[in-house]
């Protein structure tokens, strides 16, 4: 995630030096073949991204990155909805960080639970019934 200043494809230059041999996915703000060659060639970084349906090269996103994505988009919206991480009255940057993290973790305890209780993990509004 990255703050509301930077250009996504910013950010992918701090991620060629944390990261090696894995792949990323990305939304439609990372489309620019230049950047995603340089960065597996540079760090071996499979940046997946789906195509617009007005492109040449279109084709259909595959059913991992499908897959992927859903749960990604389901954290969110758990998040915001259910954790309401958008609401915070915290006054100072420690308050704003530290309710976020415990949102986050209470959101990571219940997907624990349910993977424990053999239930679909991403389903956290009922894991403690």
């Amino acid at each position: 995630m990255t703050a509301v200043n930077v250009h996504d494809l910013h950010y992918l230059n701090d991620v060629q030096w944390e990261y090696h041999g894995c792949m990323m996915l990305g939304d439609k703000g990372y489309l620019n073949a230049e950047i995603q060659q340089n960065l597996f060639d540079v760090t071996n970084i499979t940046l997946e991204v789906p195509y617009r349906l007005n492109q040449k090269n279109w084709r259909p996103p595959t059913w991992v990155y499908k897959k992927f994505r859903k749960r990604i988009e389901t954290l969110f919206s758990q998040l915001n909805d259910q954790f309401m991480m958008i609401r915070n009255y915290a006054k100072q940057p420690t308050g704003v960080f530290t309710k976020t993290v415990a949102k986050i973790a209470a959101l990571t305890v219940l997907q624990y639970v349910n993977f424990v209780n053999h239930r679909q993990i991403c389903q956290v509004k009922y894991a403690l019934i």
